[in-house]
């Protein structure tokens, strides 16, 4: 039994080297250098309001967290909305739970020929309670947001790693 899960492992890693597998943020030579690299070289321009700068934050620790790149190969526009919808209404119509929306909308152009390279969009929800204390619903909101920001930005990172990983595959 012992040889046979060696004999199923040994199987599955050759068939992963036989498909062409490579580890997203690998290093393994010029070709496969992996998205690492190609990430810091992404200038994150400035986003507005107050949203829009904990979008850029969390963007900057995920994509360029050695700093801004003195000479980037490529700018990302972000556009960032957000949304509350209260939900649970009582008898007295307030509110006693609220979805917090988020829409993030971005671009990635080449910055020499200011041309889009790639453009994709995200949208997640989440859910806090509303209670009778202001300043615990608020806490509750801002913690919401904060978790929201998290997530969209490590889902645009993998986003645009798997795009540039794949356009530096094809390249010659």
């Amino acid at each position: 039994m012992w040889s046979f899960r060696n004999a199923v492992l040994v199987a599955t890693l050759l068939s992963l080297a036989a498909c062409g597998f490579r580890p997203l943020h690998g290093h393994g030579g010029s070709a496969a250098s992996g998205a690492d690299s190609e990430l810091a070289l992404i200038k994150i321009e400035p986003i507005p309001d107050r949203l829009g700068q904990e979008f850029r934050n969390a963007l900057l620790d995920r994509l360029t967290p050695m700093g801004v790149p003195s000479r980037p190969r490529y700018l990302l526009r972000v556009a960032a909305t957000e949304n509350i919808q209260e939900l649970g209404i009582r008898k007295d119509e307030t509110a006693t739970r609220a979805n917090l929306r988020l829409h993030v909308k971005y671009t990635l152009y080449d910055s020499t020929t200011r041309q889009p390279v790639f453009r994709s969009e995200k949208k997640t929800v989440g859910s806090y309670n509303i209670l009778e204390s202001d300043f615990a619903t608020l806490a509750a909101e801002q913690d919401i947001r904060s978790r929201l920001i998290q997530k969209i930005s490590d889902n645009i990172k993998t986003s645009l790693a798997i795009h540039l990983s794949r356009q530096n595959s094809m390249a010659p």
